[in-house]
């Protein structure tokens, strides 16, 4: 593990040698095994930990523990030491998922739960986890995660929490399927006869019968207050009298007694506890240096067997804990009474996390110390490692609790506060923090007479915020629609960088070819993004190589170059399946985009698979943060086989499921709904959402809005044949003059092939045939060596006739019968079911037609792009299904059949 675990959060606290045994609670617990989780939820000083404790020590399952802390609320954090715990019992259980989740692209919090849950369901035993304290969890993306968790929960494992609070789970569902076993304070409370044992067993303390039932009465059962009158009372001659003097609810009990309690201690145990209050965890040495004593082992010892509110973290008496309620009075009290020795107190505890390695707990104390001068210096050198394991959010809460005017005094700790309002997606906020930092690289006169005010920690990322600035701008412009800005400061990045800088200069790049190609510039954008590719993985970025597979190959269909697309695509599977099991999760999207291909080269055998495949593969890897792209090619798939009433909600959930991220969304699913609508007949569902978008045969074109726009022509076609308006007619070949002109002159092939289709269609429904000839012949010979199939069949009967009249002229002899193939592929369905035993394949249809042919063997196999052997096993299949043995006598039976 990359990320530095604290290993006292996975201790399981120790069962106390004197302790009240509580066997109705730990029956319970014991039946709830069978159900998914245990929820034990009551205010502090209920006794949670203690009784978890006191179950598996008993149990005889495995259990990994882990108590949180408010730093978990990072939900890389929270998942690093869920997976620490579960490491504590099988190793093999988090094996990989880590270095995924911590690599330069790090998995999503469902992707990394999914690795997770697949390697406990090949487990071979059941197992229990508990997370304690979950009360301080209160981020949304961490109560999605054990959502998620809970949702998906194998088999093996059983998952305990114990809370003051309950978490933001659907727990009446859990509880209306049965799942949930709950514990709560009027569980938990002491009985009369539990309290009696507690007093005399625990506590040594001979009291009356009346005297406990009072204090049980007035406590109501809680543990705490039991156990605190309990410290209070030691020596006193007056029992009854101490009994009778407090009241109330437990706020008022616990101010009470822990000032009894304090009172009544040496002034050295009383000092202890006041100035070790400060620590969420206790050791011998760490006391040492915070209360300037050398005892602080052997206190440790004699408050835990003085039953003190001190829990024992691990087996060798290193690590121990107070108890929250107490910690939490005893510094209010500190606080209260000791506010400038507290601020004095979190520095020492400062000083020696810093010297021991705990850089963040360091930071904590630090702040809280309000030495933010101290704060800032450790924050300032911490920034590299915490943007390498993608903490921005923790660096931004660090950050916002400086103040201003010392942030602003220091450049490289500005840059870093830009870095983390980026990650937080406070992007408006960025630049003031870029121009903090910039103002102290100036050599103005001004500058120069305040640079002493100048503070620089971290030498090394000073020397490169020129490079680091321009570049933060650059992916800001970006992210906020800049294109010039994008460009400019990309520029700048490659003018301040050095040439071995492969990483800052190869980012550049690509920021240089996403621009190009959200202008529209396609052939620019791929130079670009291939070259900044290559410099990122140079730089061992090989996660970043390979999703960028993804960009290029898009670009390279947007320019009508399909089969150079799948050699990208392979290209990209190569380099992933070379550098092993990690980096396999960059091919889903790539089997994903192989499907799409193949669906239109009309192969929807191969594109099912390639998505079953990038299914797998999700399942496997976890790879689950951009299903965008999977509902979409799925959806394309279920259309292809005319099933469009299924395709329609896949694209709905697409809709949702999308992610702006620094690629354009040139293909939006609004526009692929609108389309299907238009095959189902629902015009005023099309136009409807033509108009959410505010699109028009008037707008000024764009490449962004050019796939809009386009299928904008196909909802005034459909419009125009239902209402017959001559002007629209006239509007829509004006509007496809000018997306025609426009996707040519940016070199946009596939757009040219769909806009010269379309014009193809108005000049036929116009009676103008030898124009519609005209348009479709050169958009057939532009789609042919590309491998276009479905941009032709998925016009369905009207481009049929028109296809025969391009064919009738004796032009694309091998590729029309191809198309017809497909585009009749409907008719023919029904009459081979009728006929033959089994029916044609596609592909089979398609080797058939091409019978016809004077074509060789070998040609037919080029024509169709498989080896010689493929279109052996085809013709077999092909023989045998027609009951012929040869290829004329195939043709003429398919010719009986009407298969042509």
């Amino acid at each position: 593990m990359n990320r530095p675990i604290l290993m006292t959060k996975l201790y399981i606290p120790l069962l106390r040698s004197l302790a009240v045994l509580r066997p109705r609670l730990i029956e319970r617990l014991n039946r709830g095994l069978d159900r998914k989780v245990t929820l034990i939820s009551a205010s502090a000083g209920y006794g949670k930990t203690t009784l978890v404790s006191e179950w598996i020590a008993g149990c005889d399952r495995a259990v990994a523990w882990l108590s949180l802390d408010e730093g978990d609320n990072e939900v890389s954090s929270f998942l690093t030491y869920v997976i620490a715990a579960l490491r504590t019992i099988a190793e093999e259980i988090g094996e990989g998922v880590l270095d995924a989740s911590e690599s330069q692209q790090p998995l999503s919090a469902e992707s990394t739960l999914t690795i997770l849950l697949n390697k406990i369901s090949a487990l071979t035993y059941t197992f229990i986890l508990v997370l304690d304290d979950f009360h301080v969890i209160s981020s949304k993306p961490v109560n999605d995660a054990l959502a998620f968790l809970l949702d998906n929960l194998p088999r093996q494992m059983h998952l305990v929490i114990a809370t003051r609070e309950d978490p933001q789970l659907s727990l009446s569902r859990l509880r209306a399927h049965g799942d949930l076993t709950e514990l709560r304070a009027a569980d938990l409370r002491f009985s009369t006869s539990e309290a009696a044992e507690f007093f005399s067993q625990v506590m040594s303390l001979a009291l009356s019968a009346d005297d406990i039932a009072a204090l049980e009465s007035r406590t109501e059962g809680w543990i705490a207050g039991l156990q605190l009158a309990a410290l209070s009372m030691r020596g006193l001659e007056n029992i009854p009298r101490f009994i009778h003097a407090f009241a109330g609810d437990n706020r008022y009990i616990v101010d009470y007694l822990v000032e009894e309690v304090l009172r009544r201690q040496p002034e050295s145990i009383r000092n202890f506890l006041l100035q070790t209050s400060i620590l969420d965890r206790l050791s011998g040495p760490l006391c040492d240096a915070v209360t300037g004593q050398g005892d602080g082992s052997v206190q440790l010892e004699a408050l835990e067997k003085g039953n003190f509110f001190v829990i024992r973290l691990d087996d060798k008496r290193h690590w121990y804990r107070f108890h929250h309620l107490f910690a939490q009075v005893l510094y209010t009290h500190l606080k209260a009474n000791h506010a400038d020795a507290a601020a004095e107190l979190h520095r020492r505890a400062s000083l020696w996390f810093e010297q021991h390695g705990s850089t963040t707990d360091a930071i904590r104390h630090a702040l809280a110390a309000n030495d933010f001068a101290r704060a800032a210096d450790l924050i300032e050198l911490a920034w590299p490692e915490m943007r390498r394991l993608q903490q921005g959010l923790v660096t931004l809460g660090w950050l916002k609790r400086l103040p201003d005017a010392l942030i602003r005094c220091r450049p490289v700790l500005s840059v870093a506060y830009a870095w983390a309002l980026m990650v937080g997606g406070e992007f408006m906020a960025v630049e003031r923090r870029l121009l903090d930092a910039e103002r102290w690289l100036t050599s103005t006169p001004d500058i120069q007479a305040n640079i002493t005010e100048m503070v620089i920690v971290d030498g090394e990322e000073f020397h490169h915020l020129p490079g680091t600035i321009a570049g933060y701008r650059a992916a800001r412009s970006q992210v906020m629609g800049d294109i010039p800005g994008a460009i400019h400061y990309a520029q700048r990045v490659i003018e301040l960088v050095p040439e071995g800088d492969h990483l800052r200069r190869g980012a550049a790049l690509a920021l240089l070819g996403l621009a190009a190609w959200t202008s529209g510039d396609l052939e620019t954008a791929y130079r670009m993004f291939a070259e900044g590719m290559a410099g990122v993985q140079l730089a061992g970025n090989l996660s970043d190589a390979i999703g960028g597979t993804i960009a290029l190959a898009d670009i390279r269909i947007s320019q009508g170059k399909l089969r150079q697309a799948m050699r990208v695509y392979e290209r990209g599977l190569l380099l992933a399946e070379e550098h092993g099991e990690t980096l396999l999760r960059g091919t889903v999207d790539i089997h994903i985009g192989m499907s799409g291909l193949y669906c239109e080269y009309n192969d929807l055998q191969a594109a099912a698979h390639h998505l079953e495949v990038s299914k797998e593969l999700r399942e496997r890897t976890g790879k689950l943060d951009n299903s965008y792209r999977w509902h979409v090619a799925m959806a394309q798939l279920l259309e292809a086989k005319g099933d469009l009433n299924a395709a329609l909600p896949l694209l709905q959930k697409a809709e949702r499921l999308f992610k702006s991220d620094f690629f354009p969304n040139v293909r939006p699913a609004s526009a692929l709904k609108a389309r299907v609508w238009i095959k189902q007949g629902k015009v005023d569902d099309a136009l409807d959402w033509a108009q959410e978008q505010t699109l028009s045969a008037k707008d000024n074109l764009s490449y962004l809005r050019e796939f809009e726009h386009i299928t904008l022509t196909r909802v005034l076609l459909a419009q125009y044949k239902r209402d017959r308006r001559s002007r629209s007619i006239t509007e829509i070949e004006q509007f496809l003059r000018r997306l025609l002109h426009a996707a040519e002159k940016g070199g946009r092939t596939g757009s040219v092939i769909e806009v010269l289709i379309l014009q193809a269609l108005v000049c036929d429904m116009q009676g103008d045939i030898p124009a519609a000839v005209v348009a479709l012949e050169r958009a057939l010979t532009l789609a042919e060596s590309a491998g276009y199939v479905r941009i032709f069949v998925d016009e369905g009967e009207p481009l049929v006739p028109l296809l025969k009249a391009v064919l009738e002229q004796g032009a694309l002899t091998t590729y029309i019968p191809r198309l017809l193939s497909a585009s009749v592929l409907p008719v023919s369905k029904e009459t081979t079911r009728q006929l033959l035993n089994e029916p044609l394949s596609v592909r089979e249809l398609e080797v058939l037609l091409l019978f016809r042919t004077e074509l060789s063997g070998p040609e037919i196999a080029g024509e169709l792009h498989v080896s010689l052997n493929t279109l052996r096993t085809h013709t077999k299949n092909i023989y045998s299904k027609l009951e012929v043995n040869s290829r004329r006598a195939a043709v003429r039976r398919a010719e009986e059949l009407a298969l042509f």
